[in-house]
């Protein structure tokens, strides 16, 4: 019998270089402008603070400017590098990749829901962390700390595991706490189905509760009376998601329609040989930029 051929081994190709590199700040261009109400946001305090308890845990990530030796284009970390130099901080340890990529950076984020940042919170706090120390590298207050690591109580295990990666509010949470256990996974499955974890949804599916499926029944009248505001605010409710559902069908069409003449807009500018020269040798990222949109088939599915 013929042996069989081995099969050749593939490289792989490595995104990042293999080791960090300490970048001065002056030398990072970033790809973005900041909004300049970002320093008002809850986020930036949370990120200045930890950066000013802990250090840098997540390091931003630079690609080299080939025109420009010594200097690179930020990539993603655009509010942590802003935070350094609000701190004073010069220097910067950065994840170099071979591409400007940002696309994967700044628009696939997983956002961390209440029910995680609970769990994260309790890991750190029976792994011996003091609250306050777990307070300053936040930015919140100890009582704000305490009250998530209690979050969870009063919830049962099957609605917690419901709720996991939704963007369920602490305010919606405590509303279900004021139901059983079984009339709470009835209520964050209707929440899950209608993608609606708003504070007043909890409180109309509260009000529609029967009083033998709450923790606390309420007295009748006043069951009726919000049971009634409670419809009212479900339709409310119903009506905002039809008219956004609707919006954003509308502006859909409108966009892949807008996409697909600045396509041809884009093959009809780098058929030509002197615009393609100017932007290598002066914009080179925005050729690679209009270059990939360019390659696109179907701007639809993009």
């Amino acid at each position: 019998m013929n042996a069989q051929p081995k099969e050749r081994a593939i490289p792989l190709k490595v995104g990042f270089a293999t080791k960090t590199q300490r970048v001065e700040l002056t030398r990072i261009q970033p790809l973005k402008l900041l909004p300049k109400t970002v320093k008002a946001t809850s986020k930036w305090q949370e990120i200045l603070a930890s950066i000013s308890e802990e250090g840098l845990v997540e390091l931003p990530v630079v690609t080299r400017m080939p025109e420009k030796p010594g200097y690179y284009l930020l990539v993603d970390g655009h509010v942590r590098i802003e935070a350094l130099r609000e701190l004073g901080i010069n220097e910067v340890d950065c994840l170099v990749t071979g591409s400007d990529d940002t696309y994967t950076y700044n628009t696939m984020v997983n956002r961390i829901s209440a029910v995680q940042d609970h769990k994260m919170i309790l890991k750190v706090l029976d792994s011996g962390v003091p609250v306050e120390r777990l307070a300053r590298a936040l930015g919140r207050s100890t009582d704000t700390i305490r009250r998530r690591a209690r979050l969870m109580d009063g919830v049962c295990e099957d609605a917690v595991h419901l709720l996991s990666d939704t963007p369920c509010s602490g305010s919606a949470i405590a509303v279900l706490k004021r139901m059983k256990p079984l009339r709470q996974i009835e209520a964050v499955e209707l929440m899950v189905a209608g993608q609606n974890f708003s504070v007043p949804f909890a409180q109309a599916l509260l009000a529609a509760t029967p009083p033998d499926m709450l923790v606390t029944a309420g007295e009748k009248g006043a069951r009726r009376k919000e049971t009634a505001a409670a419809l009212a605010r479900v339709e409310r409710e119903l009506t905002k998601l039809q008219l956004k559902a609707s919006t954003l069908s509308d502006s859909y069409g409108r966009d892949v329609v807008d996409l697909t003449l600045l396509k041809a807009h884009l093959t009809h500018l780098l058929a030509n040989t002197a615009v393609v020269k100017w932007l290598a040798r002066n914009r080179p990222e925005y050729l690679r930029e209009f270059q990939k949109l360019t390659e696109v088939e179907d701007i639809g599915k993009a």
